[in-house]
């Protein structure tokens, strides 16, 4: 019997592959509403057993799916313990593959993955690859692996790469790394070794030569590509004046670069959508991707909604959406792409410190709005780092709140400022998750323009 901890869509996923493949599955799941029940019942169809409120793990249970439950969960502790192995969906992904299946580009990092792993997938549609965007990104990989496909560009979080042992991709990239799910993995070395196991076997290991974990993660391995915002060395992909080039994947490293794209190819322009183009540009030139291509695959790549997107102007102040910043380190990359800004910041700090976020982001405030369960924390570290910067504290948590934030934000803004929904936190102390919060603030940005 295979048990798949979860009816979520990995899950799912799992369980449906394993039940076609003839396996005996069975689901764990601790929730039982409506929309459970309502899978329950098709994998019922498939001959798939859902257990509900089960807390247990089977006796007869050979292995266990999980799709990112953390080592210390009950379940998955007693497998452990007694000797019952534990995969993640994407690693069973990789041992259900077919012969000559896709080989895939993975990537990991602490932020700017689904962004990197859409352009890389624009880049190889544009080489005229069958490629599909596959993983964290919200395709479980385990229903691609057998499909028609050229390349699969897979993304993959640290709880998927905890739980994986033998991934091999093609190419493989560490994007950054910054404190983030400290409370799953417990410290930050625990994080960044799950990360490095995308390095394991990849053929060719490509990382952040400006991220100083992510260098020394690469370190072990002969050969590795960097990519970085400076001028490339010989080995890597950079930025020359407004160019992006490539000085790896040429004959003649030392003497040769060849152009990739420029800067105004990179949309949103932004020093760390920059680098998540050089990023995607390396593991597409990983895979033999010509450098027109990468150049056609930025143009033609459309970025997901809740990231860095501009929702309106009015009053000469532009207004920003950038929820998905749901962490200190993808905030600061934020914050650092505009000169003047109202920055609208707050939710679940998941443990994370700020004051590093604060210090360098000071200058260029021209005021703060404060919402969430941990704004105190953010308030603290304005009030050591940037004391003259007025604050807005709203402790307000009903459905309206982000019309009173916009409000403040517009008043505290001056013509030529951006208004920046950057929030360095998570979104469920006020909203049902990240694209609920931006959309909210575009509802209330909308609101402002009809009454100005």
């Amino acid at each position: 019997m295979i048990v798949v901890a979860g009816l979520g869509v990995s899950g799912t996923a799992a369980a449906r592959v394993l039940a076609a493949r003839g396996e005996r599955v069975v689901v764990l799941e601790g929730v039982e509403g409506e929309r459970q029940r309502v899978v329950a019942a098709e994998l019922a169809e498939l001959g798939v057993e859902v257990r509900f409120g089960a807390t247990e793990l089977p006796e007869e249970a050979s292995s266990l799916v999980t799709t990112g439950w953390a080592p210390h969960h009950p379940l998955i502790a007693a497998a452990l313990e007694s000797g019952v192995e534990v995969v993640g969906e994407v690693e069973l992904a990789w041992r259900l593959r077919p012969e000559r299946a896709a080989p895939w580009l993975a990537l990991t990092g602490t932020n700017g993955k689904t962004t990197v792993v859409r352009m890389l997938t624009s880049m190889l549609l544009a080489a005229g690859r069958k490629a599909l965007a596959v993983g964290n990104v919200g395709v479980p990989v385990v229903e691609a692996v057998a499909g028609p496909y050229d390349v699969l560009a897979v993304e993959l979080s640290s709880f998927q790469l905890h739980w994986s042992s033998s991934l091999a991709p093609h190419a493989a990239a560490i994007l950054n790394i910054a404190p983030d799910h400290l409370d799953w993995h417990g410290t930050l070395e625990e994080y960044a070794r799950a990360k490095a196991r995308i390095f394991e076997r990849a053929g060719t290991v490509v990382y952040n030569a400006d991220d100083p974990i992510a260098a020394a993660l690469a370190e072990p391995y002969a050969g590795a590509v960097g990519f970085t915002l400076q001028v490339p060395r010989p080995g890597q992909v950079g930025v020359v004046e407004d160019l992006l080039v490539d000085r790896a994947y040429v004959a003649d490293p030392v003497r040769q670069a060849e152009e990739l794209a420029t800067l105004d190819d990179v949309r949103p322009f932004a020093p760390h959508n920059v680098a998540n183009a050089l990023a995607a540009a390396a593991l597409a030139r990983a895979f033999g991707v010509p450098t027109e291509a990468v150049r056609q695959g930025l143009r033609d790549f459309v970025p997901d909604p809740h990231r860095m997107t501009h929702v309106g102007r009015t009053g000469e102040v532009d207004y920003i959406d950038d929820s998905k910043a749901t962490n200190p380190h993808a905030a600061a990359a934020s914050l650092a792409a505009y000169p003047s800004i109202v920055w609208i910041a707050g939710g679940q700090l998941k443990g994370l410190d700020v004051d590093d976020l604060v210090r360098q982001a000071a200058p260029r405030l021209r005021g703060v709005v404060l919402i969430g369960v941990d704004r105190a924390r953010i308030a603290e570290a304005l009030a050591r780092h940037a004391p003259n910067v007025p604050v807005v504290d709203l402790a307000d948590r009903d459905t309206g709140v982000m019309d009173r934030v916009v409000t403040e934000a517009a008043r505290l803004a001056a013509p030529g400022d951006t208004v920046l929904l950057a929030p360095a936190a998570a979104s469920l102390d006020m909203f049902a998750n990240y694209p609920a919060r931006g959309e909210a603030f575009a509802h209330a940005v909308r609101k402002l323009k009809e009454k100005a």
